[in-house]
């Protein structure tokens, strides 16, 4: 049940009716007819836009279309009132009815409420995290990792068909960096001293991996020239830290349903197939680029390089694909990687990527939009940093790491339930800071702790309710006489519940999982204010000596709580009943 669409679908019934009845013009459009609740509650529960979306086609003032619109709305048993406002604007009461069969469908359809079908039938592919097969992960990783779990988890929510991915980016000189460390950590298994040269990773992370080596191979590559060992160390070295990724990844609540292989596109003709296919569309061309801003005559060299026109997409510039030496940019193997995705047949494409990444954004857009002939939209989202305090410092950074705060740092600290709902506080382009004192205070200024905290108070109604007799299955409270909850604290409560599917679609059209968070905080602040309304006013109270009225009462409380599951359920968060 989605009560805001239902209504908005009586005001296009009642726009076509208009149509019928001659008072508008036929066929005119109305995809951006809304209708939401006002700015101001003291206007209404709901507001459209209908009369000024329309006046200017239909040719008429808006406030005209407006109070024949508002006739025709208030012979609808769901209206109480339609009150036009302003040039035009359209205001709704509805009557308390329709509020509180908005309880007994929550009940009805437990945390399947607010489930939509606004991706029927679309293949999204989230690709997320990603990070370099050369050592943990770091809290920028983190942020990711949640960001594009929980938009996964919200499109899925939405009725999208969603594939989670993770690429490895094995194809690159880093790997070699990475063979190299763990040769020395092999030589120190061995009883000799790491020779860990500048550029090489130093973190304690490869000594395991060094011990393997030397469980695996013995002494058999310790005199011997780097050609010989480095392909076999670079594959057991990324076997690892794939592995302890994984493990991480595990740690976190992330589980991905695709790991592709960057090294796996090299030598089998993917890369070819992609840069022929865009040289087929005259966009791959011989040519010398521009110098970069700020570059001089003298220190720049201008030579000839295979360009990919990707200015014909939207790009600032064109990108090369081919270095002069014959060598393939980066870019090149993203390209066929992405090609792939949409030779896989999916509808949408998602990158998660770190800040850094803003460079990549357009010249990326650019090869799907090509590569897809415009049909297959690519959406990045970039992932500000993270700042980590502890009691009012910098959180410093890990020595098994070796320069950076891993993963493993803060889940260990904090939980994952705490890590991932405080990372989606904040929008993925915001920076976020992540103190881990506050993030544990149990105070409203905790947004964790206060979600976690309504939901166990809910429990503890159902508890009372419980061993006072009261059926609390959700089957029994929706069958209660709701027509009790009419107290306007209830109903404003339950205007809350019944914006849960709305938000729902709105975060999943924006691809913003954070308006979910958004939308538990205040849900729970409603909640409490509630609850404290209750102390002053016993009528409030959800445990009441009356057993209908507490069987209402009781309903609305568990509706509450039913919410809360599902929106952390989104977020990878685990519902507590009891708070410690």
């Amino acid at each position: 049940m989605n009560l805001f669409t239902d209504i908005r679908e009586l005001v296009l019934d009642c726009l076509a009716a208009m149509a019928g009845a001659g008072e508008l013009p036929a066929g005119l459009e109305t995809a951006n007819v809304t209708v939401e609740p006002p700015r101001d509650a003291a206007h209404g529960d709901m507001a459209t836009n209908a009369a000024m979306v329309l006046a200017k086609p239909a040719g008429l003032k808006p406030r005209e279309i407006a109070e024949a619109l508002a006739s025709r709305l208030a012979g609808d048993p769901r209206v109480a009132s339609a009150e036009v406002a302003g040039p035009g604007f359209l205001n709704l009461r509805l009557v308390p009815g329709a509020w509180q069969k908005v309880v007994g469908a929550v009940l009805s359809d437990g945390r399947d409420f607010g489930r939509a079908r606004l991706g029927a039938g679309i293949k999204v592919n989230v690709e997320f995290v990603s990070a370099n097969p050369t050592g943990p992960m770091h809290v920028g990783h983190t942020r990711g990792a949640v960001v594009g779990d929980a938009l996964a988890a919200l499109l899925d929510f939405a009725g999208y068909d969603v594939t989670r991915e993770y690429y490895i980016n094995d194809g690159g000189a880093q790997v070699d960096v990475l063979a190299r460390s763990a040769f020395e950590r092999y030589r120190e298994a061995h009883g000799l001293s790491p020779e860990i040269a500048e550029g090489l990773y130093p973190g304690d992370y490869l000594i395991p991996v060094g011990e393997a080596l030397k469980a695996e191979f013995g002494e058999r590559y310790l005199n011997a020239p780097e050609g010989e060992w480095l392909p076999v160390f670079r594959e057991r070295s990324t076997e690892a830290m794939m592995a302890m990724i994984r493990a991480d990844l595990d740690a976190l609540g992330v589980r991905m349903d695709v790991y592709s292989s960057e090294k796996a596109l090299y030598g089998t003709g993917k890369i070819e197939a992609a840069i022929d296919r865009l040289r087929g569309m005259g966009l791959i061309y011989e040519g010398v680029l521009e110098p970069p801003k700020g570059k001089t005559p003298e220190d720049w060299e201008p030579r000839e390089q295979t360009l990919f026109r990707s200015t014909a997409h939207g790009d600032d510039v064109d990108r090369p694909v081919k270095k002069s030496d014959g060598a393939w940019t980066y870019f090149a193997p993203d390209i066929a990687y992405h090609d792939d995705k949409v030779q896989r047949g999916f509808d949408v494409l998602i990158d998660i990527l770190g800040a850094d990444h803003g460079g990549y954004v357009k010249r990326m857009k650019a090869a799907v939009a090509a590569l897809s002939d415009g049909r297959v939209p690519l959406d990045v989202k970039l992932i500000q940093l993270v700042k980590l305090y502890k009691n009012g410092e910098p959180f410093k950074m890990s020595k098994r790491a070796g320069t950076f705060v891993t993963l493993r740092d803060v889940v260990d600290e904090v939980g994952a339930d705490v890590t991932r709902f405080v990372m989606l506080t904040r929008k993925n382009d915001a920076p976020l800071d992540f103190d881990f004192d506050k993030v544990l205070e149990q105070s409203r200024d905790n947004p964790v702790w206060y979600v976690q905290y309504a939901h166990a108070r809910v429990a503890s109604v159902l508890r009372k309710a419980g061993e006072a007799g009261v059926d609390t299955s959700d089957a029994a409270l929706a069958g209660a006489d709701l027509s009790r909850l009419d107290h306007p604290a209830e109903i404003a409560l339950i205007r809350k519940l019944a914006d849960w599917p709305r938000q729902v679609e709105i975060a999943a059209r924006a691809h913003e999982p954070h308006r979910v968070a958004g939308y538990l905080t205040e849900l729970a602040a409603d909640l409490h204010g509630h609850w404290n309304k209750g102390n002053d006013e016993p009528s409030l109270r959800f445990v009441q000596d009356d057993p209908a009225t507490m069987g209402a009462k009781i309903a609305l409380a568990r509706a509450t709580g039913v919410v809360i599951s599902a929106g952390l359920a989104i977020l990878g968060v685990t519902p507590v009943d009891e708070m410690r």
